[in-house]
Protein backbone atom coordinates (compact mmCIF):
# COMPACT_ATOMS: atom_id res chain seq x y z
CA UNK A 1 0.00 0.00 0.00
CA UNK A 2 1.34 3.29 -0.73
CA UNK A 3 1.47 6.46 1.34
CA UNK A 4 -1.14 8.95 1.05
CA UNK A 5 0.31 12.79 0.57
CA UNK A 6 -2.38 14.29 2.98
CA UNK A 7 -2.57 17.51 1.01
CA UNK A 8 -3.69 15.54 -2.14
CA UNK A 9 -6.44 14.33 -0.49
CA UNK A 10 -8.25 17.64 -0.17
CA UNK A 11 -8.16 17.26 -4.68
CA UNK A 12 -9.75 14.12 -4.36
CA UNK A 13 -13.32 13.53 -5.04
CA UNK A 14 -15.06 14.10 -1.75
CA UNK A 15 -11.96 14.54 -0.34
CA UNK A 16 -11.80 10.46 0.01
CA UNK A 17 -9.13 7.97 -0.77
CA UNK A 18 -10.34 4.32 -0.60
CA UNK A 19 -7.39 1.72 -0.68
CA UNK A 20 -8.19 -2.48 -1.14
CA UNK A 21 -6.12 -4.41 0.47
CA UNK A 22 -5.77 -8.16 -0.37
CA UNK A 23 -1.94 -8.45 1.26
CA UNK A 24 0.32 -10.15 3.95
CA UNK A 25 1.23 -7.16 6.03
CA UNK A 26 5.33 -6.95 7.56
CA UNK A 27 5.28 -7.74 11.21
CA UNK A 28 1.49 -9.49 11.17
CA UNK A 29 1.91 -13.03 11.19
CA UNK A 30 -1.28 -14.27 9.48
CA UNK A 31 -2.51 -17.78 7.47
CA UNK A 32 -4.17 -15.43 4.90
CA UNK A 33 -3.48 -12.43 3.41
CA UNK A 34 -5.14 -9.25 5.08
CA UNK A 35 -8.06 -8.37 3.17
CA UNK A 36 -10.70 -5.42 3.03
CA UNK A 37 -10.61 -1.96 2.32
CA UNK A 38 -9.06 1.50 4.65
CA UNK A 39 -11.00 5.01 4.19
CA UNK A 40 -9.54 8.07 4.54
CA UNK A 41 -11.58 11.11 4.38
CA UNK A 42 -9.66 14.43 4.72
CA UNK A 43 -12.37 16.57 7.07
CA UNK A 44 -10.37 20.16 6.87
CA UNK A 45 -8.37 19.50 10.23
CA UNK A 46 -8.48 16.24 10.75
CA UNK A 47 -8.58 12.82 9.09
CA UNK A 48 -11.35 10.18 9.50
CA UNK A 49 -9.80 6.45 9.18
CA UNK A 50 -11.78 4.15 8.95
CA UNK A 51 -11.05 -0.17 8.23
CA UNK A 52 -13.42 -2.81 7.48
CA UNK A 53 -10.66 -6.14 7.07
CA UNK A 54 -10.58 -9.82 8.32
CA UNK A 55 -7.45 -12.51 8.47
CA UNK A 56 -6.89 -15.60 9.89
CA UNK A 57 -4.21 -16.04 13.20
CA UNK A 58 -2.77 -18.55 14.77
CA UNK A 59 -3.19 -18.26 18.38
CA UNK A 60 -1.98 -20.35 21.38
CA UNK A 61 -4.39 -21.24 24.15
CA UNK A 62 -3.92 -19.66 27.62
CA UNK A 63 -4.98 -22.72 29.44
CA UNK A 64 -4.01 -26.01 27.60
CA UNK A 65 -1.32 -24.16 25.14
CA UNK A 66 -2.35 -25.87 22.03
CA UNK A 67 -2.31 -23.76 18.82
CA UNK A 68 -5.48 -23.25 17.03
CA UNK A 69 -6.88 -21.20 13.77
CA UNK A 70 -9.07 -17.95 14.59
CA UNK A 71 -10.48 -15.73 11.85
CA UNK A 72 -9.33 -11.82 12.95
CA UNK A 73 -12.01 -9.24 11.85
CA UNK A 74 -11.95 -5.34 12.23
CA UNK A 75 -14.37 -2.86 11.51
CA UNK A 76 -13.36 0.48 12.79
CA UNK A 77 -12.74 4.14 12.80
CA UNK A 78 -10.14 6.85 14.21
CA UNK A 79 -9.80 10.63 13.99
CA UNK A 80 -6.66 11.68 13.52
CA UNK A 81 -5.72 15.26 13.86
CA UNK A 82 -3.68 17.54 11.18
CA UNK A 83 -1.56 19.34 13.66
CA UNK A 84 1.37 21.29 12.61
CA UNK A 85 3.28 20.65 15.70
CA UNK A 86 2.96 17.01 15.14
CA UNK A 87 6.07 14.46 14.96
CA UNK A 88 8.61 17.50 16.24
CA UNK A 89 11.06 16.20 18.07
CA UNK A 90 10.55 18.14 21.66
CA UNK A 91 13.62 17.96 24.31
CA UNK A 92 10.91 16.34 26.97
CA UNK A 93 11.64 15.09 30.14
CA UNK A 94 12.07 11.33 30.43
CA UNK A 95 9.17 11.08 33.05
CA UNK A 96 6.59 13.91 32.45
CA UNK A 97 2.29 13.96 33.23
CA UNK A 98 0.22 13.39 30.50
CA UNK A 99 -3.21 14.61 30.25
CA UNK A 100 -5.86 13.09 27.90
CA UNK A 101 -6.29 15.59 25.35
CA UNK A 102 -2.72 14.49 24.19
CA UNK A 103 -3.55 10.86 24.11
CA UNK A 104 -4.94 11.75 20.85
CA UNK A 105 -3.09 10.73 17.10
CA UNK A 106 -1.82 13.42 15.29
CA UNK A 107 -0.04 13.95 11.64
CA UNK A 108 1.12 16.75 10.21
CA UNK A 109 -0.88 18.46 7.74
CA UNK A 110 1.92 18.53 5.03
CA UNK A 111 2.84 15.35 5.54
CA UNK A 112 2.55 11.45 4.68
CA UNK A 113 -0.45 8.80 6.36
CA UNK A 114 0.64 5.14 5.87
CA UNK A 115 -2.21 3.21 5.90
CA UNK A 116 -0.27 -0.18 6.20
CA UNK A 117 1.14 0.93 9.55
CA UNK A 118 -2.26 2.35 10.17
CA UNK A 119 -4.10 -1.10 9.41
CA UNK A 120 -0.96 -3.03 11.15
CA UNK A 121 -1.51 -0.97 14.42
CA UNK A 122 -5.45 -2.04 14.43
CA UNK A 123 -5.05 -5.46 13.46
CA UNK A 124 -2.70 -5.66 16.49
CA UNK A 125 -5.36 -4.12 18.67
CA UNK A 126 -8.11 -6.85 17.49
CA UNK A 127 -5.97 -9.68 18.68
CA UNK A 128 -7.88 -10.98 21.64
CA UNK A 129 -6.10 -10.86 24.60
CA UNK A 130 -7.45 -13.77 26.26
CA UNK A 131 -7.22 -16.58 24.09
CA UNK A 132 -8.87 -20.07 24.46
CA UNK A 133 -9.27 -22.80 22.06
CA UNK A 134 -12.50 -23.81 23.69
CA UNK A 135 -14.58 -22.32 26.00
CA UNK A 136 -14.26 -25.35 28.34
CA UNK A 137 -10.74 -25.89 27.92
CA UNK A 138 -10.06 -27.75 30.80
CA UNK A 139 -6.62 -26.81 30.59
CA UNK A 140 -3.05 -28.70 30.97
CA UNK A 141 -3.78 -32.35 32.29
CA UNK A 142 -2.09 -32.55 35.96
CA UNK A 143 0.00 -35.84 36.14
CA UNK A 144 -1.08 -38.19 39.20
CA UNK A 145 1.81 -39.92 39.80
CA UNK A 146 2.93 -40.22 43.85
CA UNK A 147 6.20 -40.92 44.64
CA UNK A 148 5.72 -43.62 47.59
CA UNK A 149 3.12 -44.44 49.36
CA UNK A 150 4.67 -43.22 52.73
CA UNK A 151 4.07 -39.73 51.11
CA UNK A 152 1.13 -37.89 50.96
CA UNK A 153 -1.70 -38.55 48.51
CA UNK A 154 -1.26 -35.31 46.78
CA UNK A 155 0.20 -35.20 42.97
CA UNK A 156 3.73 -34.49 42.60
CA UNK A 157 5.42 -32.59 39.57
CA UNK A 158 8.29 -34.85 38.63
CA UNK A 159 10.40 -31.50 38.14
CA UNK A 160 10.39 -30.98 42.58
CA UNK A 161 12.26 -34.52 42.85
CA UNK A 162 15.41 -33.52 43.26
CA UNK A 163 14.14 -31.62 46.03
CA UNK A 164 11.90 -33.80 47.35
CA UNK A 165 14.70 -36.18 47.92
CA UNK A 166 16.71 -33.27 49.84
CA UNK A 167 14.23 -32.62 51.75
CA UNK A 168 13.72 -36.18 53.22
CA UNK A 169 17.38 -36.17 53.95
CA UNK A 170 17.25 -33.52 56.29
CA UNK A 171 16.21 -34.26 60.30
CA UNK A 172 13.36 -33.59 61.12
Amino acid sequence: MDAIYIPQLTQAPERTEEVQVNEFLPGLETLTPVRGHVRVQHHGNYLQVSSQAETIITCTCNRCLQQYNRRLGLDTKEIIWLDETANQANDLPLEREVVMEELLESLPPDGYFYPNEWLYEQMWLAVPQRQLCDRNCPGIPVSSTVESSESSETPVDHRWASLEALKKQLPG
